[in-house]
């Protein structure tokens, strides 16, 4: 028997944040809520480490309240960006745009750009990347999507997937 587990929306990511606030006792506002759902991967472990991260923070510099610019400052420190990318996967961007062109670029080659393990850019970094339209797996190696490249505030070549009017 194999399972596949699909990824949560961040609606219910939400509901697993408040819950978790409630259980961990932390007082959390709605638009911290809405944050964390925004930049969890959709996936709840995430979210629940995400939240005891940003918590911590809260208790230093916030008398313990989760707010959404306190979630914001926190998530900024641990380097989760707006949109959940966090230091390997901007990495594994700009090694894939400033080193190899864009790509296509091959798996073990890209793990050593980044000076990571190959199952850890595999397993870890890949499946999000390409869930989320940053990245393309191919037979002939991993290349940025005009979104990568845009993320990282460059312009894509008109050659790249993803550009509009390119077929």
């Amino acid at each position: 028997f194999t399972a596949h587990l699909d990824f949560y929306d961040p609606a219910d990511i939400e509901e697993i944040v408040v819950r978790s606030a409630r259980l961990l006792d932390i007082e959390i506002k709605n638009d911290a809520v809405i944050e964390l759902g925004k930049r969890s991967r959709g996936t709840p472990r995430i979210a629940n480490r995400l939240l005891r991260r940003v918590r911590d923070y809260a208790e230093v510099h916030a008398d313990s309240v989760v707010t959404g610019e306190i979630t914001k400052k926190a998530l900024e420190i641990y380097e989760v960006d707006e949109k959940g990318l966090d230091r390997l996967d901007l990495a594994i961007l700009r090694a894939l745009i400033e080193q190899f062109s864009g790509g296509p670029v091959g798996l073990n080659t890209l793990a050593m750009a980044v000076g990571e393990e190959r199952e850890t850019v595999e397993s870890m970094a890949e499946p999000f990347l390409v869930r989320s339209g940053f990245m393309i797996r191919s037979p002939r190696g991993r290349t940025a999507t005009a979104l990568a490249w845009r993320h990282l505030g460059v312009n894509p070549p008109p050659q790249t997937p993803g550009t509009p009017g390119r077929r």
